[in-house]
Parts: C-alpha cells; structure tokens; sequence
C-alpha cells in the first residue's frame, strides 16, 4: 500500500513530535480521514524526506512523529529549463503538471505575443501562487523530493536576452530538424508557445538568440502536449526515461 505523500516546506528533522501545516491536515485528516497510528511522508521540496506516524488528531490540528528518513534518487541527470508561453486556465496547469513529472528543473512562464492571457499586479502573483500549487502536488504524486523552481512571469524578450543554458530550443513546426539531431547535452533550455504558437517573428527572434528550432512531427499538437511530447523524448533520448 502507497503511503500518501505531502509537501512540508518547514520540515524539521529534529522537531518530533511535529505539528501538520494546515494544508496537510486538511488533506490528510478531513479529506483522507486519517487516525492516529497511520503512516505518511513529508518532504521539504529541498531533498529531505521523512516517513512518519500520526500521533495526535485535534479538530484544528494533528501531530506526527519522525519515523524513518527517506532517500531518494529520482531526479533526472538533465538539467531542464522550461520556457512555456502562458495559455489558458487547464491548459497551463496541464503544461506544468506534466514538466514536474517529466523531470524539469526550472519552469518560466513566458508572455508572447498570442498570450491571451492578462497577468499583472495582484493577478500576477495568485497565478504564480496557483502554478506552485499544480507543481507541488505533480511533486506529491510523481514521488520527487526536489520541487522545481518557478520563475517569475517574464517577456519573451526579455527571457529571450537572459537565458544562457547550454542547448537552446524552441518548437517550430516549419523547422526541419528533429531531437535526434540534436547533440547530447545535459542543460537545456526548451522555448514553446502558448495557443496558437509563437509568430515568425517571434520563431526568428529565439533564432537570432541562439535557439534551435525543433519540430515534433508532421502534426500541429496543442501547447500542453506539445511540451509534454517535448520533455518526454528530451528525457527518452538524453535522460533516464526508456
């Protein structure tokens, strides 16, 4: 049986017994309905892991002791930068869902020029606070202990001028190369539209900065599978997938 797993940003090794956060105690406890003695894990996002036991149940809190430290190593040995044009509602959260489970280390949202999306101010910031949300529950159930680092909302021009990975891509289906000719590296920086693509222009602006264009195939696929077909044979060819 799986032990249900959560994110512990403030988990301390040497504080037992330890008080759930609130996000946790609603999910394990009102949600899952979990009793004193069950088994779960905390991990800190930062590597830490622990499997610990319920041992105290409040109506407004619960308490669990540090068991057994966990180690795992399933991080992926590419060190992938994820440049998603911003789309939206379900289609950025699918995007960035399946980027934690594919391994990503870093996700950066990106304004193009067909972003139908207006982000600004306090708009900007839930956004930011909802895609970390969809990430650490990808982290939740993917098993991964390192929680990737979001980014802040950046200009294409802007991500475009500051981006110095080792290997630059964008998806373009007009390009006439494919991942396989690509040379193996283990950084990547991987650009790929919102609804509707990035423009020539903007295609040509990533060129003009060193970005490769890469295309996935005869067929026009939507942005989130787009990056997840991406990420997937980037892992398949290069990483620890297959």
């Amino acid at each position: 049986m799986r032990i249900p797993r959560f994110y512990c940003a403030n988990l301390a090794p040497n504080t037992t017994p330890m008080i759930l956060p609130d996000d946790v105690f609603r999910h394990a406890i009102q949600v899952l309905r979990m009793k004193p003695g069950a088994l779960l894990s905390l991990f800190d996002g930062q590597g830490l892991e622990y499997q610990v036991q319920l041992e105290q149940v409040d109506k407004r809190q619960a308490s669990v002791s540090l068991q057994l430290q966990i180690m795992t190593d399933n991080e992926s040995p590419l060190d992938i930068l994820l440049m998603q044009g911003i789309s939206r509602g379900e289609r950025m959260d699918y995007a960035i869902q399946k980027a934690v489970e594919l391994g990503v280390k870093r996700i950066m949202p990106v304004i193009t020029e067909r972003c139908n999306v207006q982000l600004s101010g306090d708009r900007a910031e839930k956004r930011l606070n909802h895609w970390q949300g969809v990430m650490i529950s990808a982290c939740e159930q993917s098993g991964r202990s390192f929680l990737p680092q979001l980014m802040p909302i950046t200009s294409l021009d802007m991500a475009l001028e500051n981006v110095n990975d080792a290997c630059k891509l964008v998806l373009d289906p007009e390009a006439t190369k494919s991942f396989s000719s690509v040379n193996k590296v283990d950084q990547i920086a991987l650009l790929i539209g919102p609804e509707g693509g990035l423009s020539e222009i903007e295609v040509q602006r990533a060129n003009d900065a060193g970005f490769t264009g890469i295309s996935l195939g005869p067929r026009i696929l939507r942005t989130e599978t787009a990056s997840a077909a991406a990420l997937a044979m980037v892992q398949a060819g290069w990483g620890d997938i297959g």
